[in-house]
Formats: C-alpha cells, sequence, structure tokens
C-alpha cells in the first residue's frame, strides 16, 4: 500500500531566485508568492499569466508549483507555460538529486517521470533574453475552473526580426499536456506577422487530442486551440517588442 507523506515542514523549497542564468522557484513556493513576486512581475510576465488563473485565491494562498507539476494533471496551467520556456524539474531521492527536461517530464495521465521515492525539489526556467516574449492565455467556463483549453507561448525575435526560437505549450488537450513541437519548428527562421502566427496556431491545434465532455465537443475544443495560440502568440509577440 501506499503511504501519504507531508513535506510542508521541509525547510528550503520555498523561493524565487536568479541564479546563473535561470529563474529557480522551490517546490513547495506557493502559487500566491510566484504571482506577487517583483522579479516574476518584471522578467516572466507570462508566469502571471499562468498563476492568476488558477482555481482562486484561497487555493493560491495553498497550493504549490511544484505540486502543480508534479501531480500530471493536463488540466493544470503551469505544465504548458514550462513547456513552452523550456523549463527544467529538479527531482531528489535516495539515489540523489537530478534534472529532468520538462519535455521528458510528462508520460501519461496522471504519470511523470518522477520514481516513487523522488520529490519535486525545484523548477529551472532560463532567464528571459533580449527580444524574448512570453503570455499564457486560457478559456475557463467560469472563474477559477480548469481549462477548456489554454495556450502558453514564448518567442525570441533576433534584431533583423525573424523568430529565432519559439515554444509552444497546450492545457486540457490531451491525456498529457502537449508541446506543439511542429508548430515551434514552422515559426523558426519567419518574420512574427499575422499570417505565420496563424498558421503556427492552426499547425498546434492539429497536435492536439482532446476528449469530449462537459467543457465542449472534441472539434470545439480543436478549434479554441487554434484561436488561443494565436492570442498567445500575438501577445507574446508585443512583450518581445515584435510588434
Amino acid at each position: 500500500a501506499g503511504h501519504l507523506i507531508d513535506i510542508g515542514k521541509i525547510p528550503g523549497l520555498e523561493y524565487i531566485k536568479e541564479v546563473g542564468g535561470m529563474l529557480r522557484i522551490g517546490g513547495r513556493t506557493r502559487e500566491s508568492a510566484l504571482e506577487r513576486s517583483e522579479i516574476v512581475q518584471k522578467r516572466y510576465p507570462i508566469l502571471v499569466d499562468t498563476a492568476k488563473v488558477i482555481a482562486d485565491p484561497i487555493v493560491r494562498n495553498l497550493a504549490t508549483v511544484g505540486g502543480n507539476l508534479a501531480h500530471g494533471d493536463p488540466g493544470n496551467d503551469h505544465p504548458a507555460t514550462m513547456l513552452a520556456l523550456g523549463a527544467q524539474v529538479v527531482a531528489m531521492g535516495k539515489s540523489g538529486e537530478r534534472v529532468i527536461p520538462i519535455d521528458k517530464f510528462f508520460l501519461g495521465l496522471f504519470r511523470t517521470a518522477l520514481q516513487p521515492d523522488e520529490i519535486l525539489t525545484e523548477i529551472r526556467i532560463p532567464a528571459p533574453v533580449e527580444g524574448s516574449g512570453g503570455a499564457y492565455v486560457k478559456l475557463e467556463r467560469k472563474v477559477g475552473d480548469y481549462a477548456t483549453a489554454a495556450s502558453a507561448a514564448y518567442v525570441v525575435i533576433g534584431t533583423q526580426g525573424f523568430v529565432e526560437r519559439a515554444g509552444i505549450g497546450l492545457t486540457n488537450l490531451g491525456p498529457t499536456p502537449i508541446k506543439a513541437t511542429a508548430a515551434e519548428k514552422y515559426l523558426i527562421g519567419k518574420k512574427p506577422e499575422t499570417a505565420a502566427l496563424a498558421e503556427a496556431a492552426r499547425i498546434a491545434a492539429q497536435a492536439t487530442e482532446p476528449s469530449a465532455d462537459r467543457r465542449g465537443a472534441v472539434e470545439y475544443k480543436r478549434e479554441m486551440a487554434r484561436v488561443l495560440t494565436g492570442r498567445a502568440l500575438k501577445k507574446a509577440v508585443e512583450r518581445a517588442g515584435g510588434k
């Protein structure tokens, strides 16, 4: 039988700091702390976008960033954003510490790469570079609900005005959070203009595997994936200074 272990009193797992070109977030950092962090508000607005649409203020005062990821729920909001940002997860167990790329972390519905004897101790996000911007856009039936669909987008626009890097993550549109790799690759080398962003959004929607439920039919969710990805990309480009 499994055991329920409270890690609430383990010290040193609540922090938000930039070290060595990475934003490091302790696994037990509260969502509300992320939302209020000055460094996050100033340099990582996509994380504010994400945290502020998680549940409600009462939950955000209790829920942790690490828990949102470690649960492996495709309906949670942080996974898509972390996929778009190219984050890393730090796991600690009796064999020591290991760093897991976020695109290798989500293995299936409620299944992650964490071993039974490991806990998630830290999330690492590459610090923003010149010409970068990101955004998270969510459709929900009511405030605090799981997403009907949501999209996270991150772009780096070079000095010549072309996309040098792109990240797109999708929420609640398959059995795992989705990294829309084909759409990301499409954008590389393109100018971030309306037609290119629209085509990337269309390609991203093709990567989804939604299931019909009370939040909507399959085709509706796929269409919302396209619309929301387009909006997230547009906002990311604006934040990157591209428009």
